[in-house]
């Protein structure tokens, strides 16, 4: 059984589905993590922020245990520079390489523009008669990105995960993104990770969880 889990940045995945990431590993099941943008010295970014994030990477592929690594290297904040029949054309060879029954992917009105473009170029990689082995599609919950939606079109989850086992070791994972962790208020705050998953595991009668928008579940 495949896994995609699709971030437009490093980091979203395991602000976003860690935890369902961690559970599935220990389930069995093949989990890829297809990375869209990077940093890169030719994208304005210094030599040490470069070797610094790819470190970060690195570390946070290997902790997760990812069957598969995928990094398109895009140039973050700006993927309205490409065409988006190329971008099309990206996921659905990796779809189509991996295979996978579930996909995650970010909310369809999630602040940042990247989000939104991979959303809308990936989930049209996601047609049943194209790709019949796809049965799951979900949209993850971002922090500072998913709940800064316009009020009117918020994020509301409707499929839930138990991470009450995995919440210390997801934010062990998060805490490798050093730059990305910063104390209260800041919206990926270690504490405030922890009450999200709190607040989704009240909704579901658990202790921690990730919330989730199911956009197709197929039942064979």
């Amino acid at each position: 059984m495949n896994l995609l889990v699709v971030s437009p940045h490093a980091d979203d995945e395991t602000l976003g589905a860690g935890g369902l990431i961690l559970k599935y590993k220990d389930a069995g099941w093949n989990v890829c993590w297809l990375n869209v943008t990077s940093v890169k010295e030719e994208y304005g970014f210094s030599a040490e922020v470069v070797v610094k994030r790819e470190k970060e990477i690195q570390e946070v592929n290997r902790l997760f245990q990812f069957d598969n690594f995928i990094n398109l290297s895009l140039k973050p904040a700006n993927l309205d520079i490409y065409n988006k029949s190329d971008l099309v054309s990206r996921f659905s060879s990796v779809i189509s390489k991996i295979q996978p029954e579930i996909v995650i992917i970010p909310f369809y009105n999630d602040v940042h523009s990247d989000h939104r473009i991979v959303f809308e170029t990936i989930y049209s990689c996601t047609k049943s008669f194209r790709y019949p082995y796809l049965k799951k599609i979900l949209c993850m919950e971002i922090l500072s990105e998913t709940d800064f939606a316009m009020s009117d079109h918020g994020f509301i989850p409707n499929y839930f995960v138990d991470i009450t086992k995995y919440i210390d070791q997801k934010i062990k994972i998060m805490q490798v993104y050093k730059s990305e962790i910063a104390p209260p208020p800041f919206p990926r705050s270690i504490e405030n990770i922890k009450s999200l998953a709190r607040v989704r595991g009240s909704s579901c009668g658990c202790e921690f969880a990730e919330g989730f928008r199911l956009l197709k579940g197929i039942e064979s």
